[in-house]
């Protein structure tokens, strides 16, 4: 994951049948991925969007490596 994509963590995903997804924006700000959000759906109101947190994966390699499990 790259720096900027690590200042941006909220994302506005479209998914797609086999569980996959297109990331269709990303913004710094829960409110603001809303925002572009309902922009969307007025736009597209068939299409199937939602937001998402971005966990970044290295992130969770060092949850699992510090848990006293």
């Amino acid at each position: 994951m790259t720096y900027l994509e690590r200042l941006n963590p909220w994302c506005i995903v479209r998914p797609f049948p086999n569980m996959r997804t297109l990331i269709v924006g990303r913004f710094r700000r829960r409110v603001d991925a809303e925002g572009h959000l309902r922009i969307l759906k007025q736009m597209m109101p068939t299409v199937p969007f939602e937001v998402v947190f971005d966990v970044m994966p290295d992130e969770l390699e060092t949850c699992a490596l510090k848990s006293p499990e």
